[in-house]
């Protein structure tokens, strides 16, 4: 028994373990024993896990055998449901043959995790710009956050995308609503949020720059830039400096709406722009009616 895959452009450069692990889903352990053995070819020839692949390689697997690890949990995608699917119309911002902007809507995950299988990548799979094509996360935001996250459609744009967020040279705003009296037209926030991995404590430096769109003395409306780019940044820099973002259940409290309906979390990714090949490109994402409404609601000034 033997299977063939043909490389296709997006994977030029990429080792051959790291594209089998990808495209063929077995442990690393076992992709060296195979290719040891010889049971993994590309054109013919024996090549080492390190081998950079090239465009219309040709893999041939030889009896391979998998036998999965009985420890390890394999998840299948997120098959996307009719309700899912109706939100494309509203969804791509922009469209164009190397990458989408979308405006993604509150309680959607980026990538399926242990705790949330419906998922943003699973959805965009089967919609009209991915046909034939795969999605490519090159950054997250949070599940219950709103607003502008960019997925490229090929490996090429993804690394660009990436290199870009590494040099901070994509800039995004964010729109929020906080509990408080915000008392500055505007101003940075300097904190050192803590992290820990197993027992080992992280430190790392966060930098936002705000600026004060409006306020009614009980609750404010800002425009928020972060500089650097830590997890849930936004929302323990509000709440750490007395403002805390509403409808923010891990770093605040529970808020309803009306008493009833759980509000929202209050944060949108409302605007980014970058630079690619002299290209200059901004977007703009709308916010969710509950956004508008409890601006309107607060009698907050309209941000626009």
């Amino acid at each position: 028994m033997k299977k063939e895959f043909t490389i296709k452009s997006d994977y030029i450069n990429s080792r051959l373990d790291r594209w089998l692990r990808k495209n063929v889903n077995v442990p690393q352990s076992l992709i060296e024993k195979n290719i040891r053995k010889g049971n993994i070819k590309v054109n013919n020839n024996k090549e080492k896990s390190s081998y950079k692949l090239k465009n219309n390689d040709l893999i041939t697997i030889f009896n391979f055998k998998f036998v999965p690890n009985k420890n390890k949990k394999f998840t299948q995608s997120y098959e996307p449901t009719k309700k899912d699917l109706s939100i494309q119309n509203n969804l791509f911002i922009e469209d164009n043959e190397n990458f989408v902007i979308i405006n993604k809507p509150y309680g959607v995950s980026v990538q399926q995790g242990t705790k949330s299988r419906r998922n943003i990548i699973d959805i965009l799979k089967e919609t009209k710009p991915f046909v034939g094509l795969s999605p490519y996360p090159v950054h997250r935001i949070d599940k219950d956050t709103t607003g502008i996250l960019i997925v490229a459609k090929n490996r090429k744009y993804a690394q660009i995308f990436t290199a870009l967020f590494r040099k901070r040279m994509i800039h995004k705003t964010y729109l929020c609503i906080v509990k408080g009296e915000v008392n500055k037209n505007k101003g940075t926030f300097v904190d050192e949020l803590i992290s820990f991995e197993g027992k080992r404590k992280i430190k790392n430096k966060a930098i936002t720059h705000f600026n004060l769109i409006g306020t009614n003395g009980k609750y404010s409306l800002l425009k928020l830039n972060p500089e650097t780019g830590r997890k849930h940044q936004l929302r323990r820099q509000m709440l750490m400096h007395g403002f805390p973002i509403l409808g923010d259940e891990k770093y605040n409290i529970k808020t309803y709406y009306n008493n009833k309906k759980k509000m929202h979390l209050m944060l949108h990714a409302y605007k980014i722009n970058f630079s690619i090949e002299n290209i200059k490109y901004n977007f703009l994402a709308d916010v969710p009616n509950e956004f508008d409404k409890i601006i309107k609601e607060k009698y907050l000034k309209n941000f626009l």
